[in-house]
């Protein structure tokens, strides 16, 4: 795994995406995890390189650019252009973007297949088999019960056809043996079971050719045939870094540390791609991690079914910070994750709003009060002991050996701890009380300062899961964002750093969401939670019945009960997830406000009725309407034509009875 000295190289690359589709949250949960592992190595000094692309050499993208009357050149590079900008908008620091039509990859391409050519492991044939047009992909008779593609559940088709074949199954002796040498080549452990369990059956020589294509890499020794096109993306691992070229980043980053995969595509990575090095006479990759699947709302992402999201959109309604978190943090990394409301609410709420930002809030505040805005200088150990110390040393050797291991989620949960550890270490040095006494002057200032200092710290480790919150921590402490977002391994060391500093409290780190909101909208959870979520506003917000013909009478009595008064609206805005429904706060004379939820949004903006007066219907029994407490009703008249407000014919005083 990842040695623990910092300083020195790292290289990772992750899955070469196919451009017949729009990025969803399942390729960023891969991209952000990868990014979070980089950030960590630059974190720990290390110069890293980071390698991505889009997979394009395919006749599913052949075939999306002629729906979109392009040229499969125009078609790829706007892709490219579209992942990229997602994974920008993700922080997602990649080092290199390589799309496989690049000249240089089709260069590189070209270089490899024509040296295991002329090493004896490419020879001519025919190959048959059942064929997945979304795979690109063969599967033998066992692979494919029904005829139905195992990945996507679609028909496989019959296909025979003459090309170059290579000599896979020489390798399998070699491959086993790699397995028994370096049991962390493939992680985690079931996805290596899974490998070792293919290998014992033995391996099939794999065809890498497509004849009469014309968008593709062409054979050197045979233009009539193009690469096939998972024998091209994998080899973008190095030609993105300069192969075959000994002087580039290639002679430096190579082998690659870490290749992030999803579980679905481990054979090509596991098997077929480090038998293509060995045949090749190149290094193998270190480790080869297969992660799992992220879902929505318990249903797996699909542009079939339409249940996909957007992943930029999601991030700039519920906070980059807040998404990447989530990602990293809530699933055990290499198994299926699911992305839902509840739990994500929960997450932003609780981790980052309640014990990090809760943190700085109450840390900043205390020191404003009880030291003059200065962080003070601690007191010798042996005067005050720091409680916290132990409980940072203890957490950042958790979160090394998290990050070694390739669980991100672990090394999240180690700097929880430390938050929640420290939010509940000032309840117990309560410096509001130390300040008070005639001796707790020593406690205090130690309370203070490692309060402080703790709240450096998580903001420099915490910068491999967040990108903004870590560089407004370390400008509300005083020190400048310069201070996190550029330490190093040795600023990781709790020790005397902020003594002197001049906190400057700010906003809130993470404003908290709305849970009921969330829940109701479900606004980017996908497909299946925007059919969940109308459900339930039609069960909660169900249409106005029609009018009965004959409206019964009432009496006098009746009448009387209702408690009619003018009210002037203070504010209004649109409810959120909704169309027809605005949430207004009003005077109604009462000495506070009062806020009610009115089906009134198709025919008032928002900023029309601020100031107006409306007629309240004052002794309505509160209800809950998508989350909003509404205390109230107004009155309105349809004539066929539209809406109207009921109100006074002149300026009254808010509460005035309507009688």
């Amino acid at each position: 795994m990842a040695a623990r000295t910092a300083g020195g190289r790292y290289s990772l690359t992750v899955a070469i995406d196919y451009p017949n589709g729009e990025p969803h949250l399942g390729h960023a949960y891969e991209k952000v995890a990868a990014d979070a592992i980089a950030r960590y190595h630059r974190l720990m000094g290390r110069e890293v390189a980071y390698v991505a692309g889009t997979d394009e050499h395919s006749a599913n993208v052949a075939r999306a650019a002629r729906e979109q009357g392009l040229s499969p050149q125009d078609y790829v590079d706007r892709m490219a252009q579209v992942f990229r900008s997602t994974w920008d908008g993700l922080g997602v620091g990649y080092t290199v973007f390589r799309q496989t039509s690049d000249p240089r990859h089709v260069a590189a391409v070209q270089h490899f297949v024509q040296r295991i050519h002329d090493a004896g492991y490419v020879y001519p044939g025919t190959y048959s088999g059942w064929y997945c047009l979304s795979c690109e992909a063969f599967y033998t008779e066992k692979d494919v019960p029904g005829r139905v593609c195992p990945v996507h559940g679609r028909p496989v088709e019959w296909l025979e056809e003459k090309n170059y074949f290579f000599r896979l199954s020489a390798f399998t002796d070699r491959l086993r043996r790699h397995y028994e040498e370096h049991p962390d080549f493939v992680l985690p452990e079931t996805r290596r079971h899974e490998m070792e369990s293919v290998l014992r059956e033995g391996l099939e020589d794999l065809s890498i050719s497509r004849a009469g294509g014309t968008w593709g890499v062409p054979l050197p020794w045979d233009p009539d045939h193009t690469v096939y096109v998972w024998f091209d993306a994998l080899l973008t691992y190095i030609s993105a870094l300069g192969y075959p070229d000994p002087d580039s980043d290639f002679g430096r980053f190579w082998p690659a540390d870490l290749h992030l995969i999803g579980k679905d595509i481990t054979r090509f990575h596991c098997l077929v791609w480090p038998a293509m090095l060995m045949a090749a006479g190149l290094p193998l990759p270190r480790h080869v991690f297969g992660h799992g699947f992220m879902s929505a709302n318990g249903e797996r992402l699909s542009k079939t079914t339409g249940n996909v999201i957007d992943p930029l959109p999601f991030a700039r309604r519920y906070g980059l910070d807040a998404t990447r978190y989530y990602l990293l943090a809530e699933t055990p990394f290499g198994q299926d994750g699911n992305l839902a409301p509840a739990p994500f609410v929960k997450r932003v709420n609780s981790d980052l709003a309640n014990d990090l930002g809760n943190l700085l809030h109450r840390t900043l505040a205390m020191i404003g009060r009880f030291a003059a805005g200065r962080v003070p200088d601690p007191p010798a150990e042996q005067e005050e002991r720091s409680v916290l110390r132990p409980v940072w040393e203890e957490a950042l050797e958790r979160y090394h050996r998290a990050f070694e291991e390739i669980r991100p989620d672990l090394a999240a949960d180690a700097l929880l701890a430390v938050a929640r550890r420290a939010n509940k270490y000032i309840d117990e040095a309560a410096p509001w009380r130390l300040a008070r006494e005639a001796d707790g002057e020593v406690r205090l200032r130690r309370a203070l300062h490692d309060l402080a200092e703790t709240l450096r710290l998580l903001a420099v480790a915490y910068r491999p899961f967040l990108v903004e919150a870590p560089g407004t921590i370390g400008d509300q402490l005083g020190v400048g964002a310069a201070a996190v977002l550029e330490a190093g391994p040795d600023d990781l060391v709790f020790g005397r750093r902020l003594a002197g500093v001049t906190v400057r409290p700010g906003a809130p780190l993470f404003p908290r969401l709305d849970a009921d909101e969330v829940v109701a909208t479900a606004a980017g959870f996908g497909a299946a939670a925007e059919a969940a979520a109308a459900r339930a506003r039609a069960a909660a917000d169900p249409p106005a019945p029609p009018p009965a013909a004959d409206p019964p009478e009432v009496g006098i009595e009746e009448v009387r009960r209702l408690d009619l008064r003018v009210a002037t609206v203070v504010a209004a805005e649109r409810v959120a997830g909704t169309d027809r429904l605005l949430r207004l706060r009003v005077d109604a004379g009462e000495g506070r406000e009062r806020t009610i939820v009115s089906g009134i949004a198709a025919a008032y903006e928002p900023a029309a009725l601020v100031g107006r007066q409306i007629v309240l219907v004052a002794n309505l029994r509160p209800a809950t309407i998508r989350g909003i407490v509404s205390e109230g009703m107004l009155l309105a008249a349809h004539d066929g034509r539209g809406l109207s407000l009921l109100t006074a014919d002149r300026v009254t005083e808010p509460g005035a009875a309507v009688s």
